[in-house]
């Protein structure tokens, strides 16, 4: 494994892995959620999968989050995530090991990132795995609302949420109400027609932030012609810990990639 460390177009250093199997098929791209990092199980679970279907697999840690690039995880935004994803990528095309077409995967706002990506420069893109992705962000925060409505009022009266990071126990973690209103301005539905390369849809049964039924609504948007899974996991939560559910998680995404060859 090799580490690199990059600025974006904000001057806030960036920090991520390569990986490079002997017989390289592919290039891929593999990018965390919203307070998430790099080593987190889901995500390292797709970079070592990718890694063993040999595609050189750059997986970073986003500004603005809890890993090991620059920013505050206040200033985190859905365009923040996807630029720093559009600026890894910039950077990748200038190494020696780049390839296209390439293989996108995300969790949640990285799952919004790849999907956003695949939209904007779809001939860069061999297949695209937003895992539990956010694809609206209305609809992101009208399920939030649903789920717990009190919280989401308390943060627009209070203009904070506070919370502990699970992945990082002890970890304090404060995102204002102006975080809420940027998502707002986020609908990779308008333009779901220029998904045309294969994508694999999971999440968990029990994904409240973004559960199937809005997943779905992205789903049904895309081009008939277009090759695409859906799966569901039983009694899953949006960020997946479980052994069972990771176990699962691994079968669909390698199985979807040997199915890119």
């Amino acid at each position: 494994m090799e580490k690199f460390k990059i600025k974006n177009r904000k001057g806030l250093e960036i920090v991520g892995s390569i990986l490079i199997p002997k017989n390289p098929r592919g290039l891929s791209f593999v990018i965390h959620g919203l307070g998430g990092f790099k080593e987190q199980p889901h995500i390292k679970l797709l970079a070592d999968t990718l890694f063993e279907n040999d595609y050189i697999v750059v997986n970073f840690d986003v500004t603005n989050s809890i890993g090991e690039s620059g920013g505050k995880y206040e200033d985190a935004t859905m365009q923040n995530h996807y630029e720093d994803l559009v600026d890894v990528i910039g950077w990748a095309k200038k190494q020696d090991w780049y390839k296209e077409p390439f293989v996108l995967a995300g969790h949640s706002l990285g799952g919004f990132a790849v999907a956003k990506y695949a939209e904007e420069y779809s001939n860069e893109v061999e297949g695209v795995f937003p895992f539990a992705g956010v694809f609206s962000g209305l609809d992101n925060v009208e399920s939030s609302k649903k789920n717990d409505s009190t919280e989401m009022k308390r943060w627009e009266k209070t203009g904070w949420k506070t919370k502990i990071s699970s992945s990082k126990p002890g970890l304090e973690m404060r995102l204002p109400w102006s975080h809420i209103q940027e998502r707002l301005k986020h609908d990779l539905k308008l333009e779901a027609h220029k998904i045309t390369m294969p994508i694999l849809f999971v999440m968990g049964e029990k994904d409240f932030p973004c559960p199937p039924v809005d997943e779905k609504k992205f789903f049904n948007l895309l081009p008939i012609e277009t090759k695409k899974e859906f799966h569901v996991i039983k009694n899953a939560p949006h960020t997946f810990r479980d052994p069972g559910h990771l176990k699962q998680l691994r079968e669909l995404f390698d199985n979807w990639l040997k199915n890119l060859k």
